[in-house]
């Protein structure tokens, strides 16, 4: 490796991790400003309460761990951090991958950054002010009449969690569709062929990340069912335009050179027979 390259590499990682520190600079402010205020209790208490108004009246929610009740609000505390902070890290992300892309990559970057954003967000909004209250009062309707359910409130972030990524990629389908249409990996007619084959598997991945209940299970393959097909509509904006028929490339590449088109060989023929059949005329006078 030459002096200047080995100069460029170290000076990308330098950048690199001068980066990385804004980001969790970013997130420990936020942590710190949602520690003071609201406070750690009080947002897991926000965050517990789709599934508090769904328990028996007077049932709380149990700590089994000795250092649980201070360790979980915190760790949720960090996650609503990291994800306020979200459009800084992805700003820094995009600032450090940015100079190394040509303008159409940047063009098409921005908006797709923005866009995952904003879907990965709905889908964590839609799984917590819907699908949360319709399982929880699905699962309670359930239960025996001769247990009190007192859930662990490690096992519901767990669960929590799980949930949130699972709707949070299950909403970046329309972004995964434009960018493989954008690459040539596949085309539009080929998405609306395989419609059928997506709508078997949405249901499929619904089975395997969702509690076992079928409202859970619906309210993730529909709206990802919903989601292609507006992958689909917005595909067709970005899609390559169609190469040009064998026919129609023919006919220019007749206009260019005539002598390249088909029948070109059989003209020739024709004139060389012209000619000798007026040599043999002329040879007989």
């Amino acid at each position: 490796m030459s002096e200047a390259a080995e100069e460029s590499f170290i000076s990308h990682l330098v950048e690199l991790r001068d980066r990385l520190l804004r980001s969790l600079i970013a997130v420990a402010v936020m942590m710190g400003i949602l520690c003071l205020y609201p406070g750690p209790g009080e947002i897991y208490d926000i965050l517990a309460a789709p599934l508090t108004a769904a328990l028996p009246e007077g049932t709380k929610m149990v700590a089994i761990g000795v250092i649980t009740p201070f360790m979980i609000p915190l760790k949720v505390t960090a996650m609503v951090a990291f994800v306020l902070a979200l459009p800084y890290i992805l700003f820094q992300a995009w600032s450090f991958i940015a100079p190394g892309l040509y303008a159409h990559e940047k063009r098409l970057g921005i908006p797709l950054i923005i866009s995952s954003t904003l879907l990965f967000v709905a889908g964590m909004a839609f799984c917590y002010f819907f699908v949360f209250g319709q399982v929880f009062h699905f699962i309670a309707s359930f239960a025996p009449k001769s247990i009190t359910p007192a859930p662990d409130i490690e096992a519901y972030l767990s669960f929590v969690m799980t949930m949130f990524l699972a709707f949070g990629i299950a909403f970046e389908v329309p972004v995964a569709l434009v960018v493989l249409v954008k690459l040539g990996v596949v085309t539009v007619e080929k998405l609306q062929e395989w419609r059928s084959y997506f709508i078997v598997g949405a249901f499929v991945v619904a089975a395997v990340v969702t509690p076992p209940d079928v409202v859970s299970q619906l309210a993730l393959a529909i709206p990802m069912c919903l989601l292609y097909e507006l992958g689909i509509l917005a595909a067709r904006f970005v899609s390559r335009p169609a190469p040009e028929s064998t026919e129609s490339t023919d006919l220019v590449a007749s206009a260019v050179n005539p002598e390249n088109t088909p029948n070109s060989g059989l003209d020739m023929d024709a004139e060389m027979d012209r000619a000798a059949e007026e040599f043999r005329k002329l040879s007989g006078k």
